[in-house]
């Protein structure tokens, strides 16, 4: 199992600045920024296997030291399998280390691509511990997974699943799915888990697999209580930002094809003579009209000249 260890003195501002390494491998502190990358199109996806935000109150001091770790914490483009962390305090059992997760499986991916952001977590046989508490866990659980899935363009989608025996504070339990569960064991504490928390809008899923609300007097190992949360399996999704449809751009009128010739309109000027070809029938004449025009114009003539003359052999006779 691979293994982390942190150590915090007793007074809180100078807790974290003091927490140190023992085993190989970085955990990120809560709060602390985790390494930071996006997807194409603003898609977002983080995932951890546990996180703590605790107050321990010291029975000889009148401080609380912070116990805020986490255990393979990463945003997308990342992946984790880390199976145990552990931690110390100053003033808690001398500063010796104490564990505070261990697992069989402890694994935290988030991926994003240009159309899908995703995040899955899964932990398996794990048990949790706080501190003043060495040998009784907090919780054991058999297995418990959460997925958040934000696709472009599709509702996102969040699940969690809790499998198999859960433990707290030694109780075996039976939890309400998607409820809520109190734990109280006298002289110890009280515990109260939130299962299976899921949430959804238009472009966001998160999923929680399990969320303890805990406070405990163990007034052991210098402990006098300890309170705040814990969180089993989160993934959390943002979606990409559908790439916005391209326009059609407007069709160019095609040029002249090269195998049709494109018809001459016939244009003729005003007064020109009509072609030849032209039917005269459709203007109601024929062939035979220019003799008939001539026949007439002759005819014409020699009535008007047979008229001049009657009327001056009438003159003369009269004279």
């Amino acid at each position: 199992m691979n293994g982390h260890t942190f150590r915090m003195p007793a007074r809180r501002c100078a807790t974290v600045a003091a927490a140190t390494v023992l085993a190989a491998g970085p955990v990120t502190l809560a709060g602390a920024g985790a390494a930071h990358a996006t997807g194409a199109q603003d898609g977002r996806a983080s995932a951890s296997v546990l996180r703590t935000g605790l107050d321990v109150s010291l029975l000889n001091k009148t401080v609380n030291v912070p116990l805020a770790v986490s255990l393979n914490e990463v945003e997308a483009p990342q992946s984790a399998h880390q199976t145990a962390l552990t931690a110390q305090l100053d003033g808690v059992d001398g500063g010796k280390p104490f564990s505070v997760l261990r697992a069989d499986v402890a694994k935290a991916d988030a991926t994003v691509s240009a159309d899908k952001a995703e995040s899955t977590v899964e932990l398996a046989h794990a048990r949790v511990h706080v501190p003043g508490l060495p040998l009784l866990s907090l919780i054991e659980v058999d297995q418990v997974t959460s997925r958040a899935t934000c696709e472009a363009g599709e509702p996102p989608v969040a699940s969690s699943n809790v499998l198999g025996a859960v433990t707290v504070l030694g109780k075996r339990v039976t939890l309400t799915s998607g409820g809520t569960t109190d734990v109280h064991v006298p002289g110890v504490g009280e515990v109260r888990l939130d299962l299976s928390k899921r949430e959804t809008t238009s472009g966001t899923a998160a999923a929680t697999a399990l969320e303890l609300n805990v406070s405990v007097n163990p007034l052991k190992l210098n402990v006098a209580e300890v309170e705040g949360t814990v969180t089993l399996a989160r993934a959390t999704c943002e979606s990409p930002v559908a790439a916005p449809e391209k326009a059609s751009a407007p069709q160019a009128d095609p040029g002249p094809d090269t195998d049709v010739k494109p018809q001459e309109a016939e244009v003729k000027p005003q007064g020109a003579p009509a072609a030849k070809s032209v039917d005269l029938a459709e203007t109601g004449g024929s062939s035979l009209t220019p003799y008939l025009a001539g026949g007439s114009a002759v005819l014409l003539a020699l009535g008007g000249g047979a008229v001049a003359l009657a009327r001056k052999r009438k003159s003369q006779s009269q004279g």
